[in-house]
């Protein structure tokens, strides 16, 4: 890989921790995991999203930062590079999309302390699936907190990512439109992915369709 640092984002079930798993074990890939299962206010944020967001999201930032900053801060001389299955700029993207507008200012003002102190990915990978797709892998994955996920929430946080990158011209951004591919199943799928990320680009939006 070109990259030291990797970071695979997408929307809910876009096969983030699938597609990162997989590189790292075949690229020798110090992994990064997101850690959210642990997190109470999760499925209660998907019943009562109004009532719960606020803490929700703050509980995601923080979590988010310290295991990025322990992960990142350490260098592993046995592996290649590093990849994740996401950025802390998700913090961002889905507290914009859930939180009341003075919520949502006091938010951003630790977020920006935040950010400052993490390395920015050299590529940051944006896997993109339309909602009907990323309903049938909610579902099929099978979380019980998850099947209360609206079609128009995922709407809203996927314009949420491509407004960012519209706003980032310094960050190196993939997005590869994967609804014609099946990556974890198909190996001929995930080798036209890892090819792509083998690839030098300069900064700002690359757009790859198959």
């Amino acid at each position: 890989m070109k990259y030291d640092f990797i970071a695979i984002e997408g929307n809910i079930g876009a096969g983030k921790t699938s597609l990162a798993t997989r590189i790292a074990a075949d690229y020798n890939a110090k992994l990064i995991l997101e850690q959210f299962e642990d997190n109470s206010f999760l499925p209660r944020f998907y019943k009562e999203p109004d009532k719960y967001a606020f803490p929700l999201e703050m509980s995601f930032l923080a979590a988010r930062f310290q295991q990025l900053k322990d992960q990142l801060g350490t260098h592993d001389l046995f592996k290649s590079f590093t990849i994740s299955d996401y950025y802390i700029v998700k913090s961002l993207i889905f507290a914009n999309k859930t939180l009341a507008r003075d919520e949502f200012k006091l938010y951003t003002r630790f977020f920006n302390i935040i950010h400052q102190q993490l390395p920015k990915p050299d590529l940051l990978v944006y896997l993109y699936l339309n909602t009907e797709n990323l309903l049938r892998n909610i579902r099929k994955r099978g979380r019980s907190y998850e099947l209360d996920i609206r079609g128009e929430y995922l709407e809203k946080i996927q314009k949420g990512y491509f407004e960012y990158f519209g706003q980032q011209p310094g960050l190196r951004v993939l997005v590869i439109d994967t609804n014609g591919l099946d990556f974890v199943n198909e190996e001929s799928d995930y080798r036209s992915i890892v090819s792509l990320l083998e690839q030098d680009y300069p900064s700002g939006i690359h757009r790859i369709t198959f």
